[in-house]
């Protein structure tokens, strides 16, 4: 029989695969002993030698994706898996102590953490997350259990899983990875973004039965709906294969505003931008006819790693994205840590409220160094395209003069030493916190431009964590009062000569778009997959009637009002 769970549509789009489950716990083996020691040895060793033949291919692949030095910690994961000391002491009390292999491993590894952990060489401290990945996976093998590591994955399948990291997002292989499914997560938890950016069907948020799909079962995935079935009948098979024969055929007939301009029906122009988090972004940005690069989260270049990059690899990732848009603008955020997005190597300190703490240029004011060496590999790359450097998470008029000045300091030293830096990019700030929104014209006069990130602004202005589930019906992106924010932030800016652009989620909603069409947004940045729908939406609109509209809807009362009202009209211009 088949089971439906429903959940919420992180990612639109169509699948039929196969599932595969994967576990996020933390196993801790039981202690346990064995009667025939030499076997156990055996069955240790060969685990060893696969788990060397997977990291190879993770190895190889990596280098091939993302170039060499990324791949460099594969490199050092091999290593511990050839480290006499350790090997040779699982194998110690594998033989004289009659010690299971899982236990074994497990017990010697922990006290490799933990020396690893307490050392003052911060490299050496950073060894222990390495040490305790290579370990697990190991204890995977030996369990006979699949991993976490989704770049490895080498069949067509849809991932279940009770949720993802955005690095685990990022490594996804969608050379077979249909699409994806989580337990628990939001709309706008960092690995729906990460998969609207890849153009991968993802739903979230499904609930805890999503633990029991069995490994290889039938999936079918409507991330248009938000629905997964389980083991589907025959009919309901035929009638999703249809379906996703006409959702395909839809993107396809969209593929004729790829080389249009962005240009309302009455003639006004806007720029339609992508969202990018990593390299390969960059491309189907361009496929889907970027006209920029609205944000490029840098924190991606920083995640799924075990030391920080150096200023060189961030220097040619930079350079990369910047001549692949051959001169088209490229917006480049400033590493925006915290929240959701950790780096468990910078051993920072727990906080009770992550979202609300040291989090983004915060942590970046106070830890320069990451700063000085992110904010150089800008500057170098700047000569190589049309950059443009944005701050993120800024509540107050110090922050964005403090971030200005370390520039210009970093600017000066590359500059004396006979580095080329170009004289014509852009500084400006994201408005995420209602405190920056408030105080927009302030902000006007040290900025170059403004970039409205509204998935966290809703959730400052609403005072609900947009991670937490209970209060997500909070998430009101249509409500007057952010509308209003958004307004303030456009006129404040246009008084002052600067452009504004959106880079959060309503930058793609098509009931969002009319209104911050009329509101006079300059640029609207999403994931590359909406810039299609979106341009079309632009391209049947009337700027001057969504002007007078989008005023009117500011006096409304409520989210569902505005979202009616955007409704009636579109229907009426349809009609008309």
């Amino acid at each position: 029989m088949t089971r439906k769970f429903k959940g919420i549509a992180a990612s639109p789009g169509l699948a039929i695969a196969r599932a595969v489950v994967l576990s996020t716990e933390t196993y801790v083996p039981a202690e346990s002993r064995t009667e025939q020691p030499e076997r156990e040895l055996e069955r240790f060793r060969a685990a060893v030698r696969q788990a060397q033949e997977e990291i190879e291919r993770i190895r190889t692949a990596t280098e091939a994706k993302l170039g060499a030095e990324k791949a460099a910690i594969f490199e050092g994961h091999l290593l511990i898996l050839e480290d006499p000391d350790l090997i040779e002491t699982v194998e110690a009390q594998i033989r004289d102590e009659a010690a299971g292999a899982e236990y074994a491993l497990y017990q010697v590894a922990q006290t490799f953490v933990e020396a690893l952990s307490q050392l003052e060489d911060e490299a050496l401290r950073e060894r222990a997350a390495d040490v305790r990945d290579v370990s697990g996976r190991v204890i995977d093998v030996l369990r006979g259990v699949r991993g976490g590591d989704l770049s490895q994955l080498a069949d067509e399948c849809i991932v279940v899983a009770s949720d993802l990291t955005p690095s685990d997002t990022a490594q996804l292989n969608l050379e077979v990875v249909r699409g994806f499914v989580t337990e628990i997560g939001s709309r706008t938890s960092h690995s729906a973004i990460m998969a609207r950016s890849l153009d991968v069907p993802a739903i979230v948020g499904a609930g805890a039965g999503v633990r029991d799909i069995p490994d290889g079962a039938m999936l079918v995935m409507d991330a248009t709906e938000g629905m997964l079935l389980v083991d589907p009948t025959p009919e309901e098979l035929t009638a999703y294969t249809d379906k996703k024969a006409a959702y395909d055929r839809r993107r396809a007939e969209l593929r004729q505003w790829a080389g249009r301009p962005s240009v309302s029906a009455d003639g006004h122009r806007v720029e339609i931008a992508a969202n990018i988090g990593q390299l390969e972004d960059v491309q189907k940005a361009l496929d889907n006819g970027a006209e920029a690069i609205g944000l490029f989260r840098t924190e991606f270049l920083y995640m799924g790693r075990s030391a920080l990059p150096s200023e060189e690899e961030q220097f040619q990732s930079y350079k990369y994205v910047l001549e692949k848009m051959a001169g088209k603008p490229v917006v480049i955020r400033t590493l925006d840590i915290g929240g959701d997005k950790e780096l468990p190597y910078l051993d920072l300190p727990k906080e009770s409220n992550p979202f609300l703490g040291q989090r983004a240029l915060r942590l970046c004011l106070e830890r320069q160094d990451v700063f000085r060496a992110q904010l150089r590999a800008l500057l170098r790359a700047s000569p190589y395209g049309n950059l443009k450097i944005m701050f993120p998470m800024i509540a107050v008029l110090e922050e964005l003069i403090d971030a200005k000045r370390i520039l210009e300091e970093e600017k000066r030293q590359l500059v004396a030493s006979g580095v080329a830096v170009s004289e014509t990019f852009e500084v400006g700030m994201m408005i995420e916190v209602p405190s920056a929104a408030v105080s927009a014209d302030l902000f006007a006069k040290e900025a170059d431009f403004f970039s409205i990130g509204t998935n966290d602004l809703i959730q400052y202005t609403m005072a609900a964590d947009r991670m937490n589930e209970t209060v997500s019906y909070l998430y009101q992106p249509y409500h007057p009062s952010i509308l209003r924010l958004i307004r303030h932030v456009i006129d404040a800016a246009r008084e002052e000569g600067k452009w504004v652009g959106v880079c959060g989620e309503i930058a793609g909603d098509p009931t969002a778009i009319p209104l911050l069409l009329g509101l006079g947004l300059h640029e609207f940045s999403m994931s590359a997959g909406s810039i299609l729908p979106a341009r079309e939406r632009v391209g049947s609109l009337s700027h001057g009637d969504w002007q007078t509209l989008s005023r009117q809807a500011l006096s409304l009362r409520g989210h569902r009002e505005v979202q009616s009202f955007v409704q009636q009209h579109l229907e009426g211009s349809e009609q008309a």
